[in-house]
């Protein structure tokens, strides 16, 4: 099993909504028995509680359903996850720091838009205090994101669809 892990600060808008995007695109070239995903926050100001509502409206209005409660990112995270996906540069910088204290990471970290074309290697930035426009203009980098992730997992992997 390939496991995939997506980081935001919360883990209340970007991270659950790249979730739920990515597992969509793995249920819908018929992965989910080969690739599994989670998320999680680098703070723990959301732990337990539901992705935020203009998460789950934006999943909606793209027929993806979006289920999780916030945790925030553990050491264990980088033994147990082949890949560790943080939204934008300070969380890149808090992950990696984080997984300097695991014991044997294994977790390719990379920074979500490396895989997005028309935006690579750029922040998926925080919607939380924007309006209904900003949280579909990163459910679309995510959509792009999550695409190409999943291309180059199956090739990584050589893994069929």
């Amino acid at each position: 099993m390939i496991n995939v892990l997506f980081v935001c600060l919360g883990n209340i808008c970007r991270s659950p909504l790249a979730e739920a995007i990515f597992k969509d695109h793995v249920k819908r070239r018929g992965l989910s028995s080969q690739i599994s995903a989670d998320s999680c926050g680098t703070s723990n100001y959301h732990i337990g509680e539901n992705p935020d509502p203009r998460s789950v409206q934006s999943a909606h209005n793209h027929g993806i359903p979006i289920s999780h409660k916030g945790r925030q990112l553990a050491i264990t995270d980088f033994e147990d996850f082949d890949y560790i996906l943080p939204m934008d540069a300070a969380n890149l910088r808090d992950t990696i720091a984080r997984m300097q204290q695991a014991r044997d990471p294994k977790a390719d970290v990379r920074l979500m838009r490396e895989f997005d074309a028309q935006g690579k290697g750029e922040d998926v930035p925080d919607p939380y205090y924007g309006g209904e426009q900003g949280f579909e203009n990163v459910y679309q980098m995510l959509d792009r994101s999550c695409s190409a992730l999943l291309d180059h997992i199956l090739a990584q992997h050589q893994l069929g669809a």
